[in-house]
């Protein structure tokens, strides 16, 4: 079985986030960046059937040169090889497009994706990866089995969960849940040096046209101070009054 594994290179979440150009671009300068964590518990999960059913892993990207070192990590954990297309992730189904290509090069099976990633949060992607490929498609995955060509997949639902079966090819958008927290790998020093000689290779991206642009960024009002209130006649006053949300 061949799984690709769609990385997101993403900022760390303890980097102080700013902007550039009347706040019309995301400075970069002195930021971390990170696999994404919902595909870091989704690479966690493909390790285990690279082990257990002999699968080959792919990782892919779509990012400039400085991405290279999250896929390096990626290839340290355990994945076999990886790629990145040469191009800047700024619109959800312009990634699509590109990973789409991805795979109809190199013919997966099984295509995980995070649900969604932490740096824009639109979760558009793996959705509109599966309506380009015409491949069967769950999101929000806690859970997957694969035997033989069906694919047993567990997700999260309000209140609980839900299992649903389907089959090969197949996309999904998985989460945290799909393994533990505890479960996920730390590169050793052996799987470093082993990712250094591991294939990476660079694809120029096909042309595709990019639906939606970043206009300006905001950042959220800083926090006021706390107001410490003796009574509550005086809470009811300062709800009904200042907020108004009663």
């Amino acid at each position: 079985m061949k799984v690709l594994v769609c990385i997101s290179n993403v900022p760390d979440t303890t980097s102080k986030i700013n902007f550039t150009e009347n706040d019309t671009k995301f400075d970069t300068n002195g930021v971390q960046f990170v696999i994404n964590p919902h595909d870091e518990y989704t690479l966690t999960r493909a390790m285990w059937f690279k082990e257990k059913q002999g699968a080959s892993i792919t990782v892919v990207t779509i990012g400039n040169q400085s991405s290279e070192a999250t896929l390096r990590k990626a290839l340290a954990i355990g994945a076999d090889d990886a790629i990145r297309v040469n191009a800047e992730a700024t619109d959800g189904y312009f990634v699509a497009q590109q990973l789409a290509e991805v795979v109809k090069n190199g013919g997966y099976e099984l295509v995980l994706a995070g649900r969604e990633s932490i740096d824009y949060n639109g979760g558009m992607v793996p959705g509109m990866l599966a309506s380009i490929l015409d491949y069967n498609f769950v999101n929000a995955v806690i859970g997957i089995e694969v035997i033989d060509s069906k694919v047993v997949v567990s997700r999260e639902i309000d209140g609980g969960k839900e299992i649903m079966e389907s089959s090969l090819p197949m996309v999904l958008g998985a989460q945290k849940g799909i393994v533990q927290e505890t479960e996920l790998r730390i590169p050793n020093m052996r799987g470093i040096m082993m990712a250094r000689k591991k294939p990476l290779t660079v694809v120029e991206p096909v042309e595709a046209e990019e639906m939606t642009v970043a206009q300006n960024f905001e950042k959220p009002e800083a926090k006021s101070a706390c107001k410490i209130v003796e009574s509550v006649d005086e809470l009811i006053d300062l709800l009904h009054n200042e907020a108004k949300v009663i």
